[in-house]
């Protein structure tokens, strides 16, 4: 697998085109009450399920690291990993809700589809497709249990 992107870099340059979205083509600016408490729970969302997937990877000592998916020592299926197989990218994408109610302009949600899609064809499928070849008829019944995203 050749990972051109590490996703926290793909995520900076998501929530860069979300950005420049919000201010250079901002369609619908809205403002509402809560908005800012709605920004810091889709904030500390992301943040613990994004650290509940490290931990349960840390747990059972194997790679947290994107790019070699090889290098997984076991399947993790437990912890967070009952609910969803992508804790770790699924707190990204919390993290871009939450830049996308603060930048208030719903232009910037372009941006979401875009990552996810890209999430899904040219970083999931591929790890997938490893963690297959290492882990087989397991992983298999663990992809037929546990949705993706969640």
């Amino acid at each position: 697998m050749d990972l051109k992107l590490p996703p926290p870099v793909l995520l900076l340059i998501t929530l860069g085109g979300m950005y420049l979205l919000s201010q250079y083509w901002p369609l619908w600016i809205f403002s509402f009450w809560g908005q800012f408490m709605l920004v810091l729970m889709f904030c500390l969302a992301g943040t613990l399920v994004g650290l509940a997937g490290v931990m349960s990877f840390a747990k059972e000592r194997t790679t947290v690291d994107p790019r070699n998916p090889h290098k997984a020592s076991s399947l993790v299926t437990s912890g967070i990993y009952r609910f969803s197989r992508n804790p770790m990218y699924l707190g990204l994408v919390l993290f871009l809700i939450a830049a996308f109610f603060y930048l208030s302009a719903l232009s910037a949600l372009v941006m979401i589809p875009l990552f996810i899609f890209y999430m899904n064809n040219f970083q999931i499928g591929p790890e997938e497709d490893v963690l297959e070849a290492i882990f087989g008829e397991e992983y298999r019944q663990y992809c037929e249990q546990v949705r993706r995203w969640c």
